[in-house]
């Protein structure tokens, strides 16, 4: 069985997808309606080579979900395989249901246009990673954390990965304790602030009015929440879970291991960048994760999907 994942923020990079760009028509449509929608031109943003453009967040996440997208297009197009399982990494949640049909590219552009601005807005605290300690560890660090602020686990990315998400006082004093406690590294994340926490409340309740103009559909794929780490095949449901994600963690490691046990073998990393494909093995190493970052490594997807079920490449 495969699961199709798509990356958050975090996995741009200037000239991202310019490859497909140069080589599939479906794709400079699909740029074209974006610009339509977002009122400035991903092409210049993403292609430009600065990657200054892609560290604003009400730039860098219509444009992954375009990136990502305009790949599962492609990979329709040229593959014979489509996923079991979908899920995306926070903004990826979004790509994934618009593979699945929950709703078009568009309104899926529109709605993600409206959450990066909305959480631009929130300037107010941050994010880190904490790497090299384990779940419990970060948890009773979060804990006595919140004696200094607000601060809470934002990301289980992977079983030594967790970012934490809150005020600057209450993030400094758990770095502290988190290197006391023989973290290997504690990173700040470039992120304009502390998203997946309770400082996104008050954009959450804007978001949830925007967010009830859309008409969503059933899911196409069986999809799974990053509030719940559960598949979710209720439009309503899912709409809810859209509107939690912004206060509540991303479960990603509980997701990749719920998938797994349900006999999930295969793991395709669909848009820019690898960082889902490297949590996933640090999760379970005996998992097959791979990328389509490039074309080369796309077209080799396919046909190892392809080759995995008996078929041809075509």
């Amino acid at each position: 069985m495969v699961v199709f994942v798509f990356p958050g923020q975090g996995s741009q990079y200037s000239g991202m997808g310019k490859e497909f760009y140069e080589n599939y028509p479906i794709i400079k449509k699909l740029f074209k309606r974006a610009k339509d929608i977002l009122n400035w031109d991903p092409y210049d943003i993403i292609f430009s080579g600065k990657d200054e453009n892609l560290k604003k967040t009400v730039l860098t996440q219509p444009s992954i979900y375009l990136v990502s997208y305009s790949l599962f297009e492609i990979w329709k197009e040229r593959g014979e395989i489509l996923p079991d399982y979908v899920m995306g990494h926070s903004l990826g949640e979004y790509t994934a249901l618009a593979a699945s049909n929950v709703f078009s590219f568009e309104e899926g552009l529109k709605i993600v246009k409206i959450r990066a601005e909305l959480m631009d807005k929130a300037k107010e605290g941050k994010m880190a990673a904490i790497i090299g300690l384990d779940r419990e560890k970060v948890e009773e660090i979060v804990k006595k954390g919140k004696n200094k602020g607000i601060i809470v686990c934002a990301n289980y990315n992977s079983p030594k990965q967790i970012v934490i998400s809150g005020e600057r006082s209450a993030l400094k004093y758990a770095e502290k304790l988190a290197k006391e406690n023989g973290a290997r590294k504690v990173i700040y994340l470039r992120l304009s602030g502390a998203f997946h926490s309770p400082i996104m409340e008050e954009i959450s309740k804007e978001f949830s009015q925007e967010i009830a103009k859309i008409n969503f559909n059933k899911p196409k794929f069986k999809i799974i929440s990053n509030v719940t780490a559960r598949e979710e095949l209720d439009p309503e449901k899912i709409k809810e879970n859209l509107i939690l994600q912004l206060t509540e963690p991303v479960r990603w490691e509980d997701s990749v291991k719920y998938v797994w046990e349900k006999g999930v073998n295969t793991f395709v990393e669909i848009g820019p960048g690898k960082v889902l494909t490297g949590l996933i093995k640090r999760t379970i190493p005996q998992a097959k994760a791979i990328f389509t970052d490039n074309l080369g490594n796309f077209l080799n997807s396919i046909k190892f999907l392809e080759g995995e079920n008996g078929k041809t490449s075509g």
